[in-house]
């Protein structure tokens, strides 16, 4: 499979060219023992996966690799902005994110499609989801389904 490809250029070098204006140093000093930053600020990071969502984001999906921290940072945010009709297949891009998260920025950066209109229209179902997420055994993992919570189901119901 050919490797997948947006302006012309791959993912990493893409990636290599936004962090020229990015902030490596300040990034590494917040996530201590994480290795290969490439100090992307995010709002660069979240056009790029904005784009690709637009664009051929399955073949992205099916190519995007985890070298860079980025790299996992930007799967989430492609995932973060596809509308799909179908939940279980969404949950399911989101469940193969979830297992790849390495750091809490990687955890704490991605939101679902649709934010908290998507979690009110699916609210016992992703319940469920964050749920499972939450009895993990899995650091990261746990953090995801605590973060997601604390985001969409601060409520009487849920507390």
């Amino acid at each position: 499979m050919n490797e997948y490809r947006i302006n012309g250029l791959t993912i990493k070098e893409n990636l290599l060219q936004l962090a020229e204006n990015g902030n490596k140093k300040f990034t590494e000093s917040l996530h201590p023992g994480i290795e290969n930053v490439l100090g992307i600020r995010i709002p660069a990071l979240r056009q790029l996966g904005a784009q690709i969502a637009k664009d051929d984001w399955e073949s992205y999906l099916q190519t995007a690799n985890t070298y860079y921290m980025e790299e996992r940072m930007l799967q989430g945010m492609v995932i973060s902005n596809l509308k799909m009709k179908d939940i279980e297949a969404y949950l399911s891009l989101v469940a193969r994110f979830v297992t790849i998260i390495n750091s809490w920025s990687v955890c704490d950066t991605f939101d679902f499609y649709g934010k908290q209109r998507f979690v009110d229209k699916n609210k016992k179902r992703v319940w469920l989801f964050l749920e499972n997420w939450m009895k993990s055994d899995k650091e990261y993992e746990i953090r995801f389904g605590v973060v997601m919570a604390m985001a969409h189901y601060i409520d009487e119901e849920y507390i």
